[in-house]
C-alpha cells in the first residue's frame, strides 16, 4: 500500500491485533481480579491500544495518562527523556499497569517506572503492543506483550510517523522516501 508517497507493508492485520488484545485482556483480568488497578497510558501512541484493552477488562479501573518522549525529531531514541504530562491520580498502595505502544531501547519506560516508584504504588507492570527486545539499551521487562518485532519502523493503530498513520486499523512497516526535513516521529 502507498500513502502520501510512503510505502506501507502490513505486518499485523486488524484481526491479528484484535485477537492478541483479547488474549492480553484475559491475562490482565486473571492477574488483577479483585485488586485496585490504575491503568496509565503513555501518550500519544498508546491511546488506541489502551482504549481497546480497558474495554475488555471485567473490573473497574482508574485510567490516567503521561506524556514523555525520547525521540525528538529523530528515528532513533536519543536517550534523553522529555516529560510533559504527569499523572493526576494518587497511585500510592495501588497496582499500576503501564500501557505503551512500543518498547524499543527501554529508556522511556525505565525512566517512567523509576519516577512512578517514587509515588509508592503496590506494584508496577508494563503492557506493550510492540516489543523490540533486541534493541534494548537498558534492562526493562514487559509483562504483557502484544507482538515481538525484530526491526522496522512501524505505523498504524496509534503508532505514528510525523503525526501520520495513527488512524490505520492495522500495523504497517513504513518505508518513507528519505527526507529528514519532511518527517520527524513525534513521540516513540
Amino acid at each position: 500500500m502507498n500513502m502520501n508517497g510512503d510505502e506501507l507493508r502490513e505486518v499485523f492485520s486488524k484481526t491479528d491485533i484484535e485477537e492478541r488484545i483479547d488474549g492480553l485482556s484475559q491475562e490482565i483480568n486473571r492477574d488483577y481480579m479483585g485488586r485496585e488497578l490504575v491503568v496509565i497510558g503513555i501518550l500519544k501512541g498508546a491511546f488506541i491500544f489502551l482504549a481497546d484493552i480497558v474495554r475488555r477488562l471485567s473490573m473497574d479501573v482508574a485510567v490516567d495518562f503521561v506524556r514523555l518522549s525520547s525521540y525528538g525529531s529523530n528515528m532513533e531514541s536519543s536517550g534523553k527523556i522529555t516529560f510533559s504530562k504527569d499523572i493526576e491520580i494518587d497511585i500510592a498502595s495501588k497496582d499500576v499497569l503501564l500501557i505503551e505502544d512500543i518498547i524499543d531501547t527501554g529508556y522511556t519506560i525505565k525512566y517512567l517506572m523509576d519516577v512512578l516508584r517514587l509515588k509508592s504504588p503496590a506494584s508496577i507492570k508494563v503492557c506493550c503492543l510492540i516489543d523490540k527486545v533486541e534493541r534494548r539499551k537498558v534492562e526493562v521487562q514487559a509483562h504483557y506483550v502484544g507482538f515481538k518485532v525484530d526491526r522496522g519502523f512501524l505505523v498504524g493503530y496509534g503508532l505514528d510517523y510525523n503525526e501520520r498513520y495513527r488512524h490505520l486499523p492495522a500495523i504497517y512497516h513504513l518505508n518513507p522516501p528519505y527526507s529528514p526535513s519532511a518527517y520527524s516521529p513525534s513521540d516513540r
